[in-house]
């Protein structure tokens, strides 16, 4: 693959691992990072900010594809009274801004990393949402990522813009942050934990499956003006999860058998009542699409992507 990229978000958990993973299969990388970093093999674009207003100028000069990983995070308890603003600017505003300028300066294709939130948070069990499927963001980060969607749908429509939305699952990976982290650091613990009859199923994206995903949408062309789902292909429950998660450890885990609905009560009671219902429901998405438009298999399974992870952790 010969390809001229610009990457946004190229310090983050996503990106910040995609630049390597495009530059091992050939591409020419352009990062684009907040502050200067050391960024082996790649061109470092410093922008400080990404908005609306933001000139990319020379920064998209020669570019053939824009991968915006870049965005305003979703984040379970946001101090800002009213975050809807915010994330437009930045979700929806910035990331219109970009796409706009890439149309003048000649790129070819833009990928936009959206999320699985646009269609809502939770799915019947062994009813997984598809690209068919009604988005129902419920959450101002969910509709910033939609609207954006569909901005950049409209801009492909009106110019010569291919435009490739992908929409993953929870990513997991060496070095994963936030709610993943404190799952593998309280199994490593051995702590005794509520979900030992939890019979959800749930989706997820071991971090090098979405690049291979990624790298198969910058040059196929069956991707262009497309939506595609990201996961595993092998769906789990958060008692099989955390079982996975501790056989790699080579721990035991004490997963106490309390009744869902026990589980939920007690976390309402504790002000937790959204954590616990993530923990406990469903979110499976359907990869049928991505397989057989662009004749692409996950390379690594849910198994391999756990241990994988758990390695780096310990």
């Amino acid at each position: 693959m010969k390809n001229r990229i610009l990457l946004t978000g190229a310090s983050g958990f996503i990106g910040g691992t995609l630049a390597p993973y495009l530059m091992a299969r050939g591409a020419t990388i352009r990062s684009v990072v907040r502050k200067p970093l050391s960024l082996p093999g790649s061109e470092m674009a410093l922008v400080p900010v990404i908005a609306n207003q933001t000139v990319w100028g020379s920064h998209l000069r020669g570019i053939d594809t824009v991968i915006h990983c870049a965005g305003r995070a979703h984040v379970m308890n946001d101090f800002i009274a009213d975050p809807l603003p915010e994330y437009r600017r930045i979700n929806v505003g910035g990331t219109l801004n970009l796409a706009r300028q890439a149309v003048a300066a000649g790129v070819k294709r833009f990928i936009f990393l959206s999320s699985v939130k646009v269609n809502g948070e939770q799915t019947l069990k062994g009813q997984p949402f598809t690209e068919e499927h009604f988005p129902m963001p419920q959450n101002p980060y969910a509709l910033s990522k939609f609207e954006a969607e569909q901005e950049l749908f409209k801009l492909a429509a009106q110019t010569s813009l291919e435009v490739v939305v992908i929409r993953p699952t929870l990513v997991y990976g060496p070095g994963v942050k936030a709610n993943f982290f404190t799952m593998l650091r309280m199994v490593r613990l051995r702590m005794p934990l509520p979900f030992g009859s939890i019979e959800n199923k749930r989706s997820f994206t071991y971090i090098e499956n979405l690049h291979s995903l990624i790298h198969r949408c910058i040059e196929h062309p069956n991707a262009v003006n497309q939506l595609f789902f990201s996961s595993d292909g092998q769906d789990l429950s958060t008692t099989e999860l955390l079982r996975y998660c501790a056989t790699a450890m080579g721990v035991g885990v004490y997963l106490v058998p309390i009744p869902e609905s026990w589980c939920l009560y007690s976390a309402a009671l504790l002000g937790q009542g959204d954590a616990i219902r993530r923990l406990c429901g469903s979110l499976q998405v359907d990869i049928s699409k991505a397989k057989k438009l662009l004749d692409w298999e996950p390379p690594f399974s849910v198994q391999t992507g756990l241990q994988k992870t758990v390695q780096h952790f310990i």
